[in-house]
């Protein structure tokens, strides 16, 4: 054999001859703390729910085992698939942490989601079915939130359009072009708490605020700015594009940047007109820099909480409020966190299915062909 074949063979991973008493032992290893995991978390849950006094006052031992039992899996790894099995040990702690800090997490929301949990009860926890999902469905204050977040996400297709045109302005040859760059980079440098107090608390302050000051001066008798529904949902909207533009845009911008003179050139040649060269070359190209820009804005957007919380605290009268800032609200002046669980569930379901909906409608728009005529 010569030694180019030999440098080969070490790079290949061949099946192990692994005897059936290894296999045993691995597999013995594997299932023994497997039951023991999952004897304890029964026993926990049977504890949990009134069932028996025995089990653990805390999840603790639960952890231990949970642990106990991957270090048993990895071990078995080896012992079962030899040196196969050291390759999954590569990926296979990665998984066991990310299933330790995803979806035990979201199994245990779930256990609390159909639980009556109020920190101010001196009872504690219990058990109350399907009465926490009916109270959402005759809650109006909460599918008034799931309303205003159709406002807040339709309003993400007007901040693209401003974004697109920022980052087209800032693409062509004006005079101070990096410097406007960084000026209208400043708002996404600011936390949206730091805005809203700026903003919204200070410059927007009824008596005394500079903006407040000018309307009156511009014949506005008693200017609020969130004394009424519409006004409110706007100005929320307006500070949180503030923000959160200049994100879209420089996603844009470096979209734009990219794409090749040469292109634009021959359509120039071609005697194409600057509505054309945009509608039929520049905005084409720039279709999956615009989609993925939308998509991580509308899942910003679905988040929104800070601001509203810090200015209007939802109101008047419920006009500004999100599902995040109605959930947040339920924990902190209520602390009812059965029922503020449930609620967050829910959303999560609602977002999983528009997100799923969302991405299977922009994959279809990226698969269109584009004429150019």
């Amino acid at each position: 054999m010569s030694s180019a074949e030999q440098g080969d063979l070490l790079h290949t991973v061949t099946q192990d001859d692994v005897a059936p008493s290894r296999k045993t032992m691995g597999q013995v290893l594997v299932w023994g703390t497997g039951a023991v995991l999952v004897a304890l978390m029964a026993l926990q849950f049977a504890r949990e729910s009134g069932l028996t006094t025995l089990g653990f006052d805390s999840w603790r031992p639960i952890l231990f085992a949970y642990v106990a039992w991957g270090a048993a899996l990895c071990v078995s790894q080896v012992l079962v698939r030899g040196e196969q099995g050291k390759r999954a040990l590569f990926v296979l702690p990665a998984v066991l942490f990310v299933i330790s800090m995803v979806v035990f997490p979201l199994v245990f929301g779930l256990i609390i989601s159909f639980s009556d949990w109020n920190l101010s009860s001196l009872t504690g926890r219990k058990f109350n079915g399907l009465d926490n999902f009916r109270q959402m469905m005759s809650d109006p204050f909460y599918w008034n939130a799931l309303r205003n977040m159709v406002f807040y996400v339709a309003a993400v297709l007007v901040e693209y359009a401003i974004a697109f045109g920022l980052a087209l302005l800032l693409n062509s040859q004006i005079v101070a072009r990096k410097f406007f760059r960084v000026v209208f980079l400043l708002p996404l440098m600011l936390s949206p708490v730091a805005v809203s107090w700026m903003i919204g608390k200070s410059m927007m302050e009824t008596r005394f605020g500079p903006l407040a000051t000018l309307a009156r001066w511009l014949g506005w008798e008693n200017p609020s700015f969130f004394g009424t529904p519409g006004m409110a949902r706007f100005m929320i909207m307006a500070m949180d594009a503030w923000t959160f533009i200049p994100f879209m845009m420089i996603m844009i911008l470096a979209g734009l940047q990219a794409i090749p003179r040469d292109v634009i050139e021959a359509a120039k040649v071609d005697g194409a007109s600057a509505w054309q060269l945009f509608w039929k070359i520049t905005f084409p190209l720039m279709l999956p820099v615009s989609i993925t820009a939308v998509m991580i804005r509308v899942i910003f957007k679905l988040k929104l909480a800070d601001i509203i919380i810090t200015v209007t605290s939802g109101g008047p009268g419920g006009a500004t409020d999100s599902v995040t800032s109605f959930i947040f609200r339920e924990y902190r002046d209520r602390s009812n966190v059965g029922y503020g669980t449930l609620l967050a569930m829910f959303y999560l379901v609602l977002i999983v299915i528009f997100m799923t909906i969302l991405l299977k409608l922009t994959a279809r728009l990226l698969q269109r062909p584009t004429t150019m005529s």
